[in-house]
């Protein structure tokens, strides 16, 4: 039985479709990304599957709980870590984990053992006397995560756990994660980073509510129609936006110091951006093909209307 099933799973609010028919499948011990913008409907989809919302249309099971029916049963078995997880800053370490322990209701008998543990896998029994408001952003996430496992729960849902953290916290973070998933931790992670999405086991790529993609990161990878071009030069920002304007490209992105095209036609692109390129100045330091990033499967689909919704199987 998957972890978390959902069928045309819909939420609309005041006529705006956030969750738009999502159908999917979620196996036991498995990290599952969800990928997307803003305003994708990625924590519309956490709210609903941890039966904080109910849904407009369509059904959803968590560990086979309805997450209508049976919504109370479902917040037994499952940790789940907001945006703005609610730690509090005058509380300490400790105090903040005994806390979310009283709410999920850990007899205080169990509690020791399992908060020792929750310290030493977080990294976090140095500091357990710190005051939350004293932490690093790195330092609350954890303790957000331990919180989140007091009650040891079978589905951890994670909405953007590392928004705004810096990159080596970033992947201590992930580090922790992957140590969940031995312990046969079902992970379902919302995140705008398509980095940490090449971390996941399978992702869902989402824009305006809407399913684009799903399966592993290689898989979605080869949905790539087209190859990808790879332009460096000393102003790519302004290469980018005088590339879209003018060549005719499935898709043309930006990915920091480098600018991607996504052509059929790779000899005759590359002779058009040379030409585009030195009419306006911008002298290219080189061109070649390179193998397809998630960014780039996310762009070119975004950017493809003839085809509204990709699926993998996976």
């Amino acid at each position: 039985m998957p972890a978390i099933r959902t069928e045309a799973l819909t939420k609309t609010f005041d006529g705006h479709t956030a969750v738009d028919r999502l159908t999917l499948a979620v196996e036991e011990g498995e990290i599952f990304g969800l990928v997307g913008p803003d305003g994708a409907g990625k924590t519309t989809i956490m709210r609903l599957l941890t039966a904080i919302l109910e849904p407009t249309s369509g059904d959803a099971w968590v560990t086979g709980r309805h997450i209508a029916r049976e919504a109370e049963p479902i917040k037994d078995v499952i940790g789940y870590m907001s945006q703005r997880f609610g730690l509090y800053a005058d509380l300490t370490v400790m105090e903040n984990i005994h806390f979310y322990a009283d709410i999920y209701g850990v007899p205080r008998r169990e509690r020791a053992g399992k908060i020792e543990r929750l310290l030493a896998f977080s990294n976090l029994a140095p500091f357990k006397q710190r005051l939350g408001g004293n932490l690093s952003g790195g330092m609350k996430q954890k303790l957000g995560l331990a919180c989140a496992l007091i009650h040891t729960p079978r589905i951890l849902f994670l909405d953007e756990p590392t928004n705004g953290v810096d990159p080596v916290s970033r992947r201590d973070f992930w580090r922790l994660l992957y140590q969940l998933t031995r312990e046969s931790v079902t992970i379902f992670v919302a995140t705008a980073y398509l980095d940490e999405a090449e971390r996941c086991s399978r992702v869902a790529l989402l824009h305006e509510g809407r399913l684009q993609a799903l399966g592993t990161p290689d898989e979605i990878k080869r949905l790539m129609r087209g190859t990808i071009l790879e332009i460096q030069c000393a102003e790519p920002r302004r290469a980018a936006a005088l590339l879209r304007a003018g060549l005719k490209a499935e898709s043309v992105g930006l990915f920091g110091s480098r600018v991607h095209v996504v052509t059929r036609d790779p000899a005759g692109a590359t002779i058009q951006i040379r030409t585009l390129l030195a009419q306006s100045g911008l002298p290219e330091a080189g061109i070649q093909i390179v193998a397809p990033e998630l960014e780039d499967v996310f762009i070119s689909t975004l950017g493809d209307e003839r085809e509204d919704r990709v699926r993998v199987s996976g």
